[in-house]
């Protein structure tokens, strides 16, 4: 996958940094043009290490090519624009092409995203406002920005929006030429974040999930054209735009949920933390330790959602996760066997790039069929490799 990173003159053009190597991770060659105000903020040399070529910074005298505009444009397969400034866009709208970041846009022939940064007034304005909207009726993605403190002193909205937003839109990007909308027509439950498991009204058992895995393969398979139903346990995330979304709270809740959200549907995939026990006896008001001593909790095992989903899944595909400390591979592959699922997605939460809330996963898939390890990716990268999958079992099924 390659990648055209147009940065321009801002103060967050430092974050186009952050951004080249987020692409970097998930697989992408990113290539760089900038604009000569950008070079006020960052210099060319830093990207020039970062992504191991030519930064294109002009239309003459360049090492590696003598046309770098067009070169670069036919290099992409995705253009970003990081951070876009009010004068870029607007160069963008008009078709004018007078250095080599906006005649590299000029002769884009890929989908381009444009990430927006500037002061609130600017970005409010009537001009930029209609560059925006007539920009986005021919096709270009934008990232909107954030509401926040801006460089210049102001609060509002004008703050790029953050790297890995950016990153995320940019795969789609990708996703859309190469994946397209392969699970158009087709309905998929998802579990994630973890359960509680009440000792009393305001104590509870659980474990460190975030959520963030499972609300990746939400997000990624509703931008691949899937009806997408969300069972969540209490995060503090944003559902993404566009799911089916019920929140639950214990494991019995999710339980019943996701066996619900299983009628109709043509995959699942189960990661969230579900946990193994239960108290037997909540009590019904909080328990004061000076006179209602907690020496022992009786617990009970919860009903296995995996196992029960994949008990009824007929022709249907189950995915599970399996987060381990260690002998991952081992557990992972017995805990297949053992719960009768299609995949199980395993990953080693002991390490920094893979533990709960990291943003990063390294994980390997293990089936039938085998054992497939894959690097460390971001979560969006993540959850396309893991529907990647979801998808190709659900071709073999229709064949």
């Amino acid at each position: 996958m390659n990648v055209a990173l147009v940065v321009c003159g801002g103060i967050a053009a430092y974050k186009a940094c952050e951004v080249l190597r987020l692409l970097q991770k998930a697989g992408c060659d990113v290539r760089v043009a900038m604009t000569e105000d950008a070079q006020r903020f960052v210099g060319a040399t830093t990207f020039e290490a970062l992504s191991h070529h030519e930064v294109v910074t002009s239309l003459y005298g360049m090492r590696e090519s003598s046309v770098p505009h067009v070169d670069l444009a036919d290099f992409a397969d995705a253009i970003v624009v990081v951070p876009a400034t009010a004068n870029v866009i607007a160069k963008m709208r008009a078709g004018i092409a007078d250095d080599a970041a906006s005649t590299t846009l000029v002769a884009a022939h890929c989908p381009v995203l444009v990430a927006p940064a500037m002061n609130v007034h600017m970005w409010k304005s009537a001009a930029t406002q209609e560059n925006v909207r007539t920009l986005a009726s021919r096709g270009v993605r934008f990232v909107m920005p954030e509401s926040g403190h801006l460089a210049c002193g102001y609060v509002g909205e004008g703050k790029l929006a953050q790297v890995e937003d950016v990153c995320a839109a940019t795969l789609e990007a990708l996703g859309a030429g190469a994946r397209g909308r392969d699970l158009e027509g087709r309905t998929l439950m998802v579990t994630a974040g973890p359960t509680h498991e009440a000792i009393d009204p305001v104590r509870f058992i659980a474990n460190a999930s975030t959520g963030k895995m499972g609300y990746a393969i939400a997000a990624a398979a509703r931008r691949r054209g899937a009806r997408v139903r969300l069972v969540s346990g209490p995060v503090s995330i944003e559902a993404p735009e566009g799911v089916e979304l019920e929140r639950v709270v214990s494991a019995a809740e999710m339980h019943d949920a996701a066996m619900r959200a299983f009628e109709g549907a043509d995959a699942c995939v189960c990661c969230a933390a579900v946990a193994d026990y239960t108290p037997v006896a909540p009590a019904d008001h909080k328990l004061k330790k000076s006179a209602e001593h907690l020496d022992c909790i009786e617990l009970v095992e919860t009903a296995d959602i995996l196992a029960d989903l994949s008990a009824e899944k007929g022709s249907r595909v189950v995915v599970g996760f399996a987060a381990e400390t260690e002998a991952l591979l081992a557990h992972a592959k017995a805990k297949l066997e053992r719960k009768g699922c299609d995949l199980i997605v395993a990953n080693d939460v002991s390490r920094p790039e893979s533990t709960f809330g990291a943003d990063t996963n390294r994980v390997a898939l293990v089936s039938a069929e085998g054992v497939e390890q894959l690097d460390v990716m971001p979560l969006d990268a993540v959850a396309d490799e893991v529907l990647d999958r979801v998808a190709a079992l659900l071709g073999s099924d229709d064949e």
